[in-house]
Order: C-alpha cells, then structure tokens, then sequence
C-alpha cells in the first residue's frame, strides 16, 4: 500500500469507469469476489481482476481469500476523508449503479460468504 493515499493518487485510479463502479459497488455492499464483480459489471473476469489488483496496489482495497473466492473490501487503513467521500458517492449516484446492482441481485450461484470480514 502507498505511504499516503493522496486525493491525486485516489482519483487518478477512481477515474477510469470500471474501477468508479467496482469500488462503489464494493463500498455499498460491504464486500464483494471476484464473480460477482465480473456478473454486475457485465465484464470479463481478466480485466476485473486487473482492476482489482489496480485498486489493492494503490491502497484503496484489501482482498482476502475463502476457499476458492477471493473478496474484496475497503482498505480498513483508508483515510476517515477516502471512506466518507466513497460513501457520499455511493449515496448521491444510486442511479448510476442501478444497473450494475440489478445484475448482482438476479446473480445466480453467488458465493455464500459465511466468513466475518477479517
């Protein structure tokens, strides 16, 4: 993770689309695999995953591993200004996500995470 999380270093990585989506996404429901990202986002599990690995390298998001699923969340190490501002957005752009959140809630099979978030 980056030493500071600086608001350049977190736009520029929120500024392409998919990652804006799979963050906010993730940031409204808590935590979220790999499967269910590519489902909501209607994108190929490569380039999720290359998002994703974006997002954890610069600090944004933590993953964790749980059989074969691997989830992703917030960085519980996120700055307080990062979480509020992630959570504004969810809250002021509901419409924006409707889609993605549709397709993650008619999702069929989707991993049962029994786990607590670590």
């Amino acid at each position: 993770m980056q030493e500071t999380l600086t608001p350049p270093a977190v736009f520029k990585c929120l500024a392409d689309e998919t990652r804006a989506r799979m963050t906010l996404l993730i940031a409204r429901e808590g935590e979220l695999c790999v499967c269910e990202l590519t489902c909501a986002l209607d994108q190929s599990q490569p380039k999720i995953s290359r998002h994703l690995a974006q997002l954890r390298e610069a600090g944004i998001l933590m993953d964790r591993r749980q059989g074969q699923w691997v989830y992703y969340r917030l960085h519980p190490s996120l700055p307080e200004w990062v979480g509020t501002m992630l959570n504004s957005a969810v809250d002021a752009n509901q419409d924006w996500l409707n889609t993605d959140a549709m397709r993650l809630a008619e999702m069929g099979g989707r991993p049962q995470n029994t786990a607590a978030c670590v």
